[in-house]
């Protein structure tokens, strides 16, 4: 027990960065508990925010989750207001976490719930060739996911929701994992092991073995699956994070870069794995989805 609350602790510390939204600051429509899927008897459920005033027609999909561990307490209207403000109709998806179950497990939770948007879209006046994604931390690790592995459903699955694609269009995220196999240098290995050697869990028995950890380092680690054709990305992580190295984002900006993809980083100096203002920078990533999504210029300073 004590292990599965210090799992939660860690997931949700993220989410408090954010205040949550006053009373007075509640300008959207939320509908809670939409099950995007189920799995051994599991449902798999996001909560949608609509904007009260004007409906821009793309959705942001917000990973909820921290140290791959996913809970509706850690659903914060807070970390939503600026995309809320502009527009945007923001899905907060909740996927089965470890200890329970390992990342590749949680990643085809996000490819479903992306399908579940897509395939509704018209449900909640989206257009499905609009959708950006976010998260932080363990959440940025599945935003870039789907921001590089996203795509076509299967045309004959019998569930038409598992027909549609999971790609994204843009990404915006903070401090993401994105080579486990060379973890603030080349050559370290971080598979359950080293820095992240406390979500061993969240990396399952695949682990235990250098083997393993090659071979499983290489199909979760979003850098193995950079190309040309990755949609715009745009991370912010402080340098002196310890738990995630800013060499993550580094590393994977650059090779964006050569591959001919955009991507931008923006450093936070001396900032850790989190900061008081972090939700500040939320209006950054809006700007990046005006950008990408609607062809707008930037309005944040």
């Amino acid at each position: 027990m004590t292990r599965r609350l210090t799992l939660a602790a860690v997931g949700l510390a993220l989410f408090a960065s954010a205040p949550l939204l006053p009373a007075q600051d509640v300008t959207f429509k939320r509908t809670e508990d939409i099950i995007y899927g189920r799995k051994f008897g599991v449902a798999l459920t996001l909560d949608v925010f609509q904007p009260a005033k004007t409906n821009n027609g793309c959705a942001v999909i917000y990973m909820v989750s921290g140290g791959w561990f996913s809970s509706k307490e850690s659903i914060n209207p807070g970390f939503y207001k600026p995309f809320l403000d502009r527009g945007y109709t923001v899905f907060a998806v909740v996927h089965g976490s470890q200890p329970k179950f390992t990342i590749p497990e949680v990643t085809a939770d996000i490819h479903r719930a992306v399908r579940y948007v897509r395939h509704n879209a018209a449900k909640w006046d989206v257009n499905p060739d609009k959708f950006g994604i976010s998260g932080a931390s363990a959440g940025g690790h599945l935003s870039l996911t789907m921001g590089t592995q996203g795509g076509p459903g299967k045309p004959d699955a019998k569930d038409p929701v598992d027909r549609a694609s999971s790609a994204v269009q843009t990404v915006a995220c903070f401090f993401p994992p994105t080579d486990f196999l060379n973890y603030g240098q080349s050559g370290e290995d971080a598979v359950g092991v080293g820095t992240l050697k406390n979500f061993k869990a969240a990396f399952g028995p695949r682990s235990d073995t250098e083997e393993g950890r090659k071979q499983l380092g290489r199909e979760i680690s979003p850098v193995t699956f950079i190309t040309p054709k990755l949609p715009p990305t745009l991370i912010i992580h402080g340098d002196a994070d310890k738990l995630v190295p800013y060499q993550q984002a580094e590393s994977f900006v650059d090779k964006a870069k050569a591959a001919g993809a955009t991507a931008q980083l923006i450093n936070r100096p001396g900032k850790a794995h989190g900061w008081p203002d972090l939700g500040n920078d939320l209006h950054l990533f809006a700007d990046w989805f005006d950008q990408h999504l609607r062809g707008i210029k930037a309005t944040t300073r």
